[in-house]
């Protein structure tokens, strides 16, 4: 009985070697790696790749008071060759909120991201960032308000 059970595994051990050395031709991971190969093998996925161009990255509000909420709009254009889509936007602090459009930006159009900053019980000098997530190359993209906040008691 101990001989069959050799004999088995000896046949089971001997077929999975056969079956691997049948070594079929490999398909090409360009194609699973860069979708883009599949229509033109000579482009890039960073060729094909939408790209946030902004008119400006930095926003200066210079001098506010203390409890105003102000609102600035980075606009931007698409300048890469598919729909851009961003999946998040997000400040370094809560006293700052981004909006952003929701629908994909076609390549050639322009749309803006808007950063509310809240100033209440603010003093000083402030520097806030704004980081876009987005199906960009690379996918983090930063922008940025600074400003001074005067103190209400001054006035």
């Amino acid at each position: 009985m101990k001989k069959i059970y050799i004999l088995a595994a000896n046949l089971v051990l001997l077929t999975s070697m056969q079956s691997c050395s049948n070594n079929p031709q490999k398909a090409s991971s360009d194609l699973v790696e860069n979708p883009v190969s599949a229509n033109n093998p000579n482009a890039s996925v960073v060729d094909k790749a939408p790209m946030m161009s902004f008119e400006e990255l930095t926003h200066d509000f210079g001098q506010i008071k203390e409890g105003e909420i102000i609102t600035y709009r980075f606009k931007f254009k698409n300048t890469g060759q598919s729909d851009l889509l961003i999946a998040s936007a997000s400040a370094s602090c809560g006293c700052t909120v981004p909006s952003y459009p929701k629908e994909p930006i076609a390549p050639g159009a322009e749309a803006g991201i808007d950063v509310q900053f809240n100033s209440k019980d603010k003093s000083g000098m402030f520097d806030k960032t704004i980081t876009i997530i987005a199906n960009t190359i690379p996918s983090d993209n930063h922008l940025a308000i600074k400003g001074e906040v005067i103190s209400a008691s001054i006035n």
